[in-house]
């Protein structure tokens, strides 16, 4: 985007030199690129971010240049001022008042496509060399001079931002203009001279014969306004920025007015660039405005954001005065009114596209009073409870799970319907994808098991032998006509796991299965400084389990079916999967908080005393080792499990359990003299709660 000096100053009041304008507005986030010194004027080349459409105008830019310098943007310059007033109200929104009594029929096929239609016809027109002054400006720029007609509509592009098109009316067919898409099989040579091979996702402007434009990107060749021309239709418009993105990029073109339409155009500069450019043509091309025609409207409720000013202080570290925060505002054209001490009523002007909430009014007060205002400090930081902190736990427990041998993978969240038969049983809960691109991406995964055991099947076809795999994603859920979404953990394990043992028993072959997702699943829990001693397992069939805690359901393991194994083209090998439901249930139970020792290897040998035990079969090691601990020895450092029997010399329905007690202590080496009372102690208490015979 180019523009001059000397063009900004009919719409700014502007006393410093061009280099630090350049600077001011550098620095404000419009990038000077260079600054050009040419025929007494300067031309400014400024890199426009996508989202600024305000930006590709000398009037947008202008207003960034009073903001900066201090200064009121001029009314419309000279000959301009008529077609201002006559082109809008206050509101932006009233139609022009042309002359002439011609009617101009329009019609819109598809409003989202083409909001708003303008058109006016001009008669008599002498097409012919612009005058110097605007052969020059629009050279500047980097606009080469067509004739008086196409430079005044390239002209106004340039300084208010909306594109224009000027067609030869006598080569319309009627004074009659449809806005369409393009029927397969249509083309048209454009004013470069190419021939357009045209589609249904191609917009056109047509007669009632034929297309006569691209919509948007450029005019046709039969329709251009040449020397020969005497009548014309001006066409001024809004275009859906998608639309025109498409077909441009189809076709393979650019155009100054594709580049505008694709950011955005201002809905109330429509009728004011029109009315400019006809007053410009009826002085320099003699022409006389003969009629007008409009078809649909670009309503643009206007935006009101409440604003705190405390929030600047909050957003930017420093206060700004009210009041000069307020004339910031106002000079870049937005309307404030005070609703209370520090509250403002903000109106969004309508060019300002990007304005949606009171943080993007922070960035502008930001931007004006000088980012080199603003001090550099350190960040205050605030430390938070680990169970508040939901992502770190995510983050936790992926390292936990690489650190039990398992590789992260990452799914897409849209999988296909068939591939949940087996996992998801609820339909009513789907929430599904009304245009899916594929059969793959027809619904919201609601598990992610699923999604893990087609990764599984992706591996064994890559000739990957042991496949041990998780992800921690989110899952979405219908539930009473409301989206729900958490996060999820699940495990995928499948495939032998080779183990060196040495070279007398050489490699073990580890094949999964419930006992290995039961440990890592407890491994993770236990590191999070979750009670396992609370966890229960309960069998639904021999290949499903339901996993709780303290009566509560937090997951489910699974060996596939043979029906899901040949679904998945897996063969000769089972499948594991477990999952989750890690930030509603498991996220609750996290306990972080560690405690440290003073030594990390003990100073003194420990001793260590089994108990064997004879018990009910369906007494768990979890409660033998509770009621050690309830004997309340304090030389007693740990009790671990070390072995259970079942077999000859043991009743059927019980077994015996051996568990180690190691005792110790940090200020010296303990004797037998001191152990055996405490080791009797304990014994004792396993026989109250265990009446069993204990061997020694």
């Amino acid at each position: 985007m180019k523009v001059t000096y000397n063009w900004l100053k009919e719409f700014v009041d502007i006393k410093i030199p061009a280099g630090e304008l350049a600077e001011k507005l550098t620095m404000a986030g419009l990038e000077v690129k260079a600054v050009e010194g040419r025929s007494k004027d300067f031309v400014f080349e400024i890199e426009i971010t996508s989202n600024r459409p305000d930006w590709v105008s000398v009037i947008g830019v202008a207003r960034e240049v009073a903001a900066l310098t201090g200064k009121k943007l001029k009314k419309m310059p000279g000959h301009y001022a008529q077609a201002y007033t006559d082109a809008s109200d206050s509101a932006g929104r009233k139609a022009a008042r042309p002359q002439g009594k011609e009617k101009i029929s329009i019609q819109i096929e598809d409003k989202k496509d083409c909001p708003l239609y303008t058109a006016r016809i001009i008669r008599n027109v002498k097409v012919k060399p612009s005058p110097q002054w605007l052969r020059d400006r629009l050279e500047l720029v980097g606009l080469r001079s067509v004739n008086n007609v196409v430079d005044v509509t390239n002209y106004v592009l340039f300084e208010l931002g909306e594109p224009l098109h000027a067609f030869d009316l006598d080569k319309l067919s009627g004074p009659e203009i449809a806005v369409r898409r393009s029927k397969n099989g249509e083309s048209l040579v454009t004013i470069d001279g190419q021939a357009r091979k045209l589609d249904g996702d191609i917009m056109v402007i047509a007669d009632k014969e034929k297309p006569v434009a691209i919509a948007g990107v450029m005019g046709g060749k039969d329709t251009e306004v040449g020397p020969e021309t005497k009548n014309i239709l001006l066409e001024a418009a809004i275009f859906d920025p998608v639309v025109v993105r498409r077909g441009r990029q189809k076709l393979g073109m650019a155009s100054d007015a594709a580049y505008r339409f694709e950011r955005g155009i201002d809905p109330e500069i429509v009728e004011l660039a029109s009315a400019k450019a006809a007053s410009l043509i009826a002085e320099l091309c003699s022409g006389d405005q003969a009629g007008a025609g409009s078809s649909g409207f670009a309503p643009r409720k206007a935006l009101k954001i409440a604003f705190s000013l405390s929030s600047i202080k909050k957003n930017l570290g420093i206060d700004i005065p009210a009041a000069k925060a307020r004339n910031i505002l106002s000079c870049l054209g937005f309307e404030t009114e005070a609703k209370a001490k520090s509250e403002l009523v903000v109106r969004v002007p309508s060019w300002r596209l990007d304005v949606k909430e009171g943080v993007d009014l922070v960035e502008e007060l930001a931007r004006i009073y000088g980012f080199e205002n603003i001090p550099s400090t350190l960040a205050s930081a605030v430390l938070k409870n680990q169970k508040e902190r939901s992502r770190d736990h995510l983050a936790l427990v992926k390292d936990m799970l690489v650190g039990l041998g398992l590789n992260e993978v990452v799914t897409y969240s849209l999988v296909e319907k068939k591939s949940l038969e087996g996992f998801w049983d609820k339909p009513e809960g789907l929430i599904e994808v009304s245009n899916p691109l594929s059969l793959e991406q027809e619904v919201m995964r609601p598990v992610l098991a699923p999604s893990l055991a087609a990764r599984v099947a992706y591996n064994l076809r890559q000739q990957n032998p042991g496949v041990r795999i998780f992800e921690i994603a989110k899952t979405y859920i219908l539930d009473s006509g409301h989206i729900r979404e958490k996060y999820v953990l699940a495990l995928a394990l499948c495939g032998a796991d080779s183990r060196w043992l040495g070279p007398k028993t050489g490699h073990l072959q580890d094949e999964p299965g419930f006992l290995h997702l039961k440990g890592i699943i407890e491994t993770v829990l236990s590191r999070l400084g979750i009670d396992i001693g609370k966890s229960k397992y309960r069998f639904i069939s021999a290949n499903e389990i339901e996993v709780f805690w303290a009566e509560e359901k937090i997951g489910l393991l699974k060996k596939l079916p043979g029906k899901t194994l040949e679904a998945l083209d897996i063969k000769h090998k089972d499948v594991f999967v477990a999952e989750f439901a890690l930030e509603e249930k498991i996220s609750p139970l996290i306990r972080a908080e560690k405690k440290f020792q003073s030594a990390l290897v003990p100073r003194y040998p420990g001793i260590v005393r089994d108990i064997t035990l004879p018990v009910k079969s369906e007494v768990r090691f979890e409660d033998i080792a509770a009621a050690i601990y309830a004997a309340k020895q304090n030389l007693l450092a740990e009790a671990e499990f070390k072995d259970v029997y079942e077999g000859e010399k043991v009743p059927a329905g019980f077994k015996r359990i051996t568990v180690s007690c190691k005792y110790r202590c940090d200020q010296r080496t303990l004797t037998e003299e001191e152990i055996s009372p405490i080791h009797e102690q304990i014994v004792k208490a396993l026989q109250e709660r265990f009446p069993a015979k204990i061997d020694p």
